[in-house]
């Protein structure tokens, strides 16, 4: 008999290496494979909480949050010792891909060539605001999916340098 060969197809799937509770929602993750490996990010899982009723234990209890752990490999977290409640790693990449830092925010600037008055213009909110997430306040999610859009939108009418 042959061995098989394993062709791999698309992108690696995302496989976590270490969890653990942040504050509020949020975890902080290290990521084993995928697109996003070996960097470290600390995640909301709020959007995905507070949507679906299959999360609301960890909504209602804290304490219950805090058993936070991984499971399959890196593949999933999960909650409770039964692993009653879990996540794919699938799911915790696409929230890790709406959260932005200082750095990203700076990058879409200067990517987009916006001042921060044009960028307060083109979001909608203050000069102040842009100055704050420019200089490391937390970005909120809305910001950051406006940002993301507005890259979409500004890219083919930027020059090139």
């Amino acid at each position: 008999m042959s061995e098989i060969e394993q062709v791999a197809v698309g992108e690696p799937m995302p496989r976590l290496a270490s969890v653990v509770p942040a504050q509020g929602l949020s975890i902080a993750v290290e990521w084993a494979e995928g697109p996003r490996a070996g960097r470290r990010d600390t995640i909301d899982l709020a959007p995905d909480i507070l949507t679906y009723r299959f999360y609301r234990p960890l909504r209602d209890n804290p304490r219950f949050f805090s058993t936070l752990h991984l499971v399959d490999d890196g593949a999933a977290i999960a909650w409770g010792e039964d692993e009653s409640i879990d996540m794919p790693a699938t799911a915790v990449e696409r929230l890790a891909e709406e959260t932005m830092v200082a750095a990203d925010f700076n990058r879409f600037l200067g990517r987009n060539q916006l001042t921060f008055d044009a960028a307060a213009a083109q979001l909608g909110i203050s000069r102040r605001l842009v100055a704050y997430y420019a200089a490391g306040q937390p970005i909120p999610r809305h910001i950051a999916l406006a940002c993301e859009r507005l890259d979409q939108v500004l890219a083919p009418h930027v020059p090139s340098l």
